[in-house]
């Protein structure tokens, strides 16, 4: 694959792409901790763009070294973003109705942040057979642009969400939870169809 501005377009538009689940996911995270420091909100952008650097290059890899088995795992997909997020989101919701006004803002633990970023990347894994014919080098070079994108659009979630669990910070947990659920069960019957 040559280098060239198509090569640079086609990146960033697969970026953008890809980052949307990531964006909704941003968005909710900063609705329920309306008071997030910008520390945390690069943390946050950093391993979702991360995750989605990540998985199309390991797609890439997959594609080039062990087809068969990837094709197996595909399958799978849909499975595991449905459950972690349908588990996240509701983890969320339940928390929200069980905990007292000074516990209410959520934290938001390394642990839930990685399951977050598996389950918002892991259909990245596919875009290895777009990028299959990428030199190795070409492939990282899209994965970077990748990476960039979905910071850049992570960023612009989290501000979106703070601003809207500021106005609405009572339900906000809830909303952040329906918001986790309705994109595992998206995620889930795009993979299916």
């Amino acid at each position: 694959m040559k280098i060239n501005i198509m090569f640079f377009i086609n990146s960033i538009l697969l970026g953008a792409g890809l980052a949307m689940d990531a964006f909704s996911v941003s968005v909710a995270n900063a609705i329920t901790n309306p008071k997030m420091k910008k520390s945390k909100m690069l943390v946050i952008a950093g391993t979702f763009g991360g995750f989605q650097f990540l998985m199309p290059l390991i797609g890439w890899f997959l594609v080039n070294t062990v087809v068969n088995y990837f094709k197996a795992f595909e399958k799978a997909v849909p499975y595991i973003a449905l459950i972690l997020l349908v588990y996240i989101g509701s983890k969320m919701i339940y928390d929200s109705v069980k905990k007292t006004e000074e516990e209410k803002e959520t934290k938001l633990g390394a642990a839930t942040l990685i399951l977050q970023g598996i389950a918002t990347s892991i259909d990245a894994l596919s875009v290895g057979f777009t990028i299959q014919k990428y030199t190795f080098i070409s492939a990282l070079i899209a994965c970077i642009i990748i990476f960039a994108v979905t910071f850049i659009i992570c960023i612009a979630g989290l501000i979106i969400g703070k601003t809207v669990g500021d106005k609405y910070s009572k339900r906000a947990e809830i909303i952040g939870g329906i918001i986790l659920i309705a994109i595992g069960i998206e995620i889930f019957v795009k993979g299916l169809l």
